[in-house]
């Protein structure tokens, strides 16, 4: 019986070490593909910054190592990045079974719109946000301070941003997500309006540079994301309610059965 009982265990835990090693090997293959890319993607990602610095201006490395070595960590990131779609794909595979059919057609376009909305949330930061702090920024100098940002300091604070923003732009997830599982409503999220503005400036004012440029850039999208989550929601509920009818009217069919067989 011992035996039998650990038969699921050991076949679960099967099928999550193929589901990491299948995301490490996509990691390591996109890697792969653009290590050699590192420093014109390095560029790229210094762009915003460059293209703000007064002229003459320049970025220095203050460690020895860091001219390699920081372009290699942005590849690793960008690598992962890109393996979002495999990774919820692999995630999405070792749940599926777990789930009820009318589960899975509700999961799947979340699992989509997450990754699609990660990634414009990352696109708003570098198109939009990015000029504009960034210009703000650089003119903000003191007379006689010479701007020179240090890569590795500019890595960890666009990567900052880059989460923060495609994070911040999963809000109609997490507020479909709330109202599948019933801790709110769509009506009860449209009386706390106000409330959720004033928390999206606060979290725009946490997240981003403290200029009120960038906060309100984080600000409004969040919030009108939150009036996309909210009305997306009505649709999740009245599906979510549908199985949960059918299970009802389920059971006394089953009694009968049961009655009948006895009888």
């Amino acid at each position: 019986m011992a035996v039998d009982d650990t038969q699921p265990l050991i076949s679960h835990l099967i099928e999550l070490r193929k589901r990491l090693l299948n995301c490490i090997i996509a990691i390591l293959v996109i890697f792969l593909c653009l290590v050699y890319f590192a420093n014109d993607i390095y560029q790229l990602i210094s762009a915003p910054l460059i293209s703000q610095m007064p002229l003459g201006a320049t970025m220095i490395a203050t460690d020895v190592a860091s001219p390699f070595f920081t372009p290699i960590k942005l590849t690793i990131m960008v690598s992962v990045i890109l393996s979002a779609p495999v990774i919820l794909y692999q995630v999405w595979a070792f749940i599926a079974p777990a789930l009820y059919k009318h589960e899975r057609r509700l999961v799947v376009p979340l699992l989509v719109s997450s990754t699609l909305l990660f990634y414009i949330g990352m696109a708003f930061a570098y198109f939009v946000v990015f000029p504009l702090a960034f210009g703000f920024l650089t003119k903000t100098a003191p007379a006689g301070v010479v701007i020179s940002t240090d890569i590795t300091n500019y890595l960890d604070f666009v990567m900052a941003l880059f989460m923060a923003f495609g994070v911040s732009f999963e809000v109609p997830v997490a507020i479909v997500l709330l109202c599948w599982m019933g801790v709110t409503t769509p009506e009860d999220l449209r009386k706390k309006r106000p409330y959720v503005l004033v928390g999206a400036f606060v979290v725009g004012m946490l997240l981003t540079p403290p200029d009120v440029f960038s906060q309100t850039l984080l600000a409004i999208p969040m919030y009108c994301l939150f009036e996309v989550g909210v009305f997306c929601s009505r649709f999740y509920v009245g599906k979510r309610r549908i199985p949960q009818e059918d299970e009802e009217q389920d059971e006394p069919a089953a009694d009968s059965a049961d009655t009948e067989s006895k009888q």
